[in-house]
């Protein structure tokens, strides 16, 4: 039965008064593909540690299935919590063939051994490893040895599956073919999950809710849609890919939420629309956040566009092409997508549509095209 969790104030402190965790509170309904996303160093780990068991909270609530299982007098083992973990470096016995590795996960259902490996083999079976049960880890592929950690976690049958950064040691083609096969296994399982990674695609492409944390701090919960849609702050917008920033001058409000406002600086200033719902009110400037999505070439002498500027370059990407775009004044615009190929060095126009132009409050910015829809460039400058 999929496990319901309850995560209230939970923070989390090392010796020497580092805070790994600051007051997280998580509600995850039971059968939820809950993914945990952010940089190295915001908490993440830390937090699945924590609910595994692994880690002691410092302070605040834990509870699984309705059963308290950390707090400040509380800690229940990870062996009694009723949830099986998939580690980033597989952690499988050397020394036990990949069935037996499966198996291990029902000794404390004290199955016969014959039944034990029965179902063994019929999980590997399931994730494609029917016919190398014989095989010790040392004998398997990396994306192999992730399906034996896989098969280990779903055989277990608990209410709880923990993953921490699975597909991070493979590369991109066995990534995406084993996160296809991570979701369909663990959803047909019907188990609630809490997967931890610092990619942003993946998370999208998994989850049935994000949970973003900054600093030990969670700082937006929602579905990807919604974290894509209406970022909460400009980390979440910078971690979750964009094409650049902008300083914009605000026009005039407007009741659905939506902002008029104009590029500041010199070039063109048409006017254009911009999702504002978090400015104060009499805010005039505000920092354009842009993605990928709100932004389209079009001719720079049509009259249509919102900026101007110059090709800087260009990337077959097989559905299309990426071009970087150097706008006077304001630095580089990233990952501005089209069907055809535009030339280095070519004066373009630019047009913005305002379901992917997200404004927020002046302040300290990256530099224009800094994050370029990548999380761990972002993650690089921002985090150790």
């Amino acid at each position: 039965m999929a496990e319901h969790i309850s995560i209230e104030s939970v923070s989390k402190v090392y010796l020497g008064g580092n805070r790994a965790l600051r007051d997280v509170s998580l509600d995850v309904a039971a059968g939820t593909f809950l993914v945990l996303l952010g940089p190295s160093g915001s908490g993440k780990t830390t937090l699945l540690r924590c609910l595994a068991g692994i880690e002691r909270v410092s302070s605040g609530r834990i509870e699984i299935g309705g059963r308290p299982v950390a707090d400040s007098r509380t800690h229940v083992p990870p062996d009694q919590r009723n949830l099986s973990m998939v580690f980033q470096d597989y952690a499988l016995w050397p020394h036990l063939t990949a069935r037996d590795n499966v198996a291990f996960a029902l000794r404390r259902r004290k199955l016969p051994r014959a039944r034990a490996r029965e179902q063994a083999a019929a999980m590997l079976d399931r994730v494609g490893l029917a016919t190398l049960g014989e095989r010790y880890p040392n004998e398997l592929s990396g994306g192999e040895q992730q399906r034996v950690a896989l098969a280990r976690a779903l055989v277990a049958d608990t209410g709880l599956i923990l993953c921490d950064e699975p597909l991070s040691n493979l590369d991109a083609d066995l990534r995406e073919r084993m996160r296809l096969e991570i979701s369909s296994l663990v959803r047909e399982a019907g188990a609630t999950t809490v997967y931890i990674t610092h990619d942003q695609a993946e998370a999208f492409a998994l989850a049935d809710q994000v949970g973003i944390l900054e600093r030990g701090q969670l700082v937006q919960l929602g579905t990807p849609e919604e974290i894509y849609n209406q970022p909460a702050t400009p980390f979440v917008a910078r971690f979750t890919g964009l094409s650049g920033e902008l300083p914009v001058q605000v026009r005039t409000p407007a009741d659905d939420g939506m902002v008029e406002v104009a590029v500041a600086g010199p070039g063109p200033v048409r006017p254009f629309r911009a999702r504002g719902a978090g400015l104060p009110p009499g805010q005039a400037t505000a920092l354009l956040m842009i993605r990928p999505t709100g932004i389209q070439l079009c001719a720079s002498h049509a009259g249509e566009q919102h900026l101007a500027g110059i090709v800087a370059d260009v990337a077959f990407r097989g559905r299309g092409y990426e071009h970087a775009i150097d706008i006077a004044g304001h630095g580089r615009l990233t990952n501005v997508f089209a069907g055809t190929r535009t030339r280095r060095g070519e004066t373009v126009g630019l047009q913005l549509d305002p379901a992917g132009c997200h404004l927020f409050p002046a302040g300290p910015a990256l530099a224009v095209g800094a994050p370029a829809g990548n999380p761990d460039t972002v993650a690089a400058g921002q985090h150790t």
